[in-house]
């Protein structure tokens, strides 16, 4: 029986079809404005542009010598071709489309955000960007293969697209290609941990921002990483910097102990349990009333239930039967996930909060660039009109920041009703952007 309703068609185009198109879309945008041709200069034959057939391509470097990021997702790619594969063979498409949306979310939200600086380097030869190329191209490639069977007419547009520059070198249409084979010496399970790791911090903390009602663009002092298993401690030190731009903090830091910023509360449903332990119901509530809330709630995320052994008689909760409420302590945002607790330091300084109010203005200047539909090299003269102290304060503080986020050659403050300009609100100022292409 085939389930069907417009509800879940519509869902499935934001969710899956326009963030398909929008990473081939950054992909064309950024590769015509640096000219990258993957046809240009390519020694050797195409085939139908697998794995194995790229390396004749300029500036192609093999998957080892590429940098970590790279190595990851052409290993989560080769992991979904293989699981696709099996999925389908077994006639389980539903468990292939949760594969191919997994994947489709970590190449959007995490390889092509973590790599915009890369696509922006100016010099149009330097090894990392033509990686950065290079990767992203299989990856389009790749997955419109995979997803042929799924969307054919999208696939076809992006595979006919990317393409086109190789000519009749290579099929004409993504449904004359074979479907492709994993290369297994491209999955490193060990970096597909870590970076889950990563990932799922980076998640916790967004969720953790978004419980205390903190702005995205608020900077703040510091994020405590609480780890219930250090293995991976080491490495991810390594990606400090990574994780203070993804939350928007200024320190990062690990720890083993959560109870020095959090508590936890165990709320059983008696009324649920009840019925199905009976006498056990006295032994039942006394574990539940003294159990570490924190390892309860660990045990929750990871498998869905908890278990107790009484004498023989195993009980098992579910998350109907008990919830563990989280509860920061003040000063500080929590969200805990499978392995890890992640505590945001809420505390707002003067600094940060003029911090704050300076990318509030970024955000109001790159709006107004678009709207504009300027190019992205695009130089600009700035002008701000204000006459709020604060904001005011901030823009000279931050001034060198704002004007290098947004490409501006000058930026100047004027009072409020002296500039002609896009009126926006910053804080709770009215404030008016005039924004002037440079020649």
């Amino acid at each position: 029986q085939i389930i069907y309703s417009d509800r879940a068609i519509k869902e499935s185009i934001p969710e899956f079809l326009l963030r398909f198109w929008n990473v081939y879309s950054f992909f064309v945008i950024y590769a015509n404005i640096d000219g990258f041709d993957p046809a240009a200069g390519f020694q050797g034959s195409p085939g139908q542009l697998a794995s194995g057939d790229l390396g004749g391509g300029r500036g192609w470097r093999p998957c080892e010598q590429r940098g970590e990021l790279d190595r990851w997702v052409l290993s989560e790619l080769q992991g979904l071709v293989a699981d696709v594969a099996r999925r389908m063979d077994e006639y389980d498409s539903y468990g292939a489309c949760q594969s191919i949306t997994q994947f489709l979310d970590g190449l959007s939200n995490w390889y092509v955000r973590r790599s915009r600086d890369r696509f922006w380097a100016e010099d149009k030869q330097d090894p990392d960007k033509l990686d950065a190329y290079w990767t992203l191209y299989e990856c389009l490639t790749t997955f419109s293969k995979i997803v042929a069977p799924f969307v054919p007419f999208v696939a076809e547009a992006v595979w006919r697209n990317l393409t086109g520059l190789f000519g009749d070198q290579v099929p004409a249409s993504v449904h004359l290609c074979d479907y492709p084979t994993s290369q297994s010496d491209w999955i490193d399970s060990t970096l597909a941990t870590r970076m889950e790791l990563l990932r799922e911090i980076a998640s916790l903390g967004r969720s953790a921002r978004m419980d205390a009602k903190l702005k995205v663009r608020q900077p703040l002092s510091s994020v405590e990483v609480v780890l219930t298993d250090e293995t991976h401690c080491d490495w991810l030190r390594t990606h400090d910097e990574l994780l203070k731009t993804e939350l928007n903090v200024h320190a990062v830091a690990y720890t083993t102990d959560a109870q020095q910023y959090i508590t936890y509360q165990v709320v059983p449903n008696f009324k649920r349990v009840g019925p199905r332990v009976g006498k056990l119901m006295p032994q039942v509530k006394q574990w539940l009333t003294s159990a570490d809330g924190g390892e309860l709630l660990q045990q929750l995320s990871a498998t869905g239930k908890v278990t107790r052994d009484f004498a023989g008689t195993l009980v098992e909760l579910d998350g109907e039967d008990i919830q563990v409420r989280l509860q920061a302590k003040e000063g500080w945002a929590a969200a805990q996930g499978k392995s890890t607790v992640v505590v945001l330091s809420t505390e707002l300084t003067e600094s940060l909060i003029q911090e704050g109010i300076a990318r509030d203005v970024i955000r109001a200047i790159q709006d107004l660039r678009k709207e504009m539909d300027l190019e992205f090299t695009q130089r600009i003269a700035v002008t701000l009109g204000c006459d709020s102290e604060s904001v005011t304060k901030a823009v000279e503080s931050f001034r060198e920041l704002i004007m290098a986020e947004v490409l501006a050659n000058s930026l100047q403050g004027q009072a409020l009703d002296s500039v002609e300009g896009a009126e926006r609100e910053i804080g709770d100022a009215p404030v008016r952007v005039s924004v002037a292409p440079l020649a």
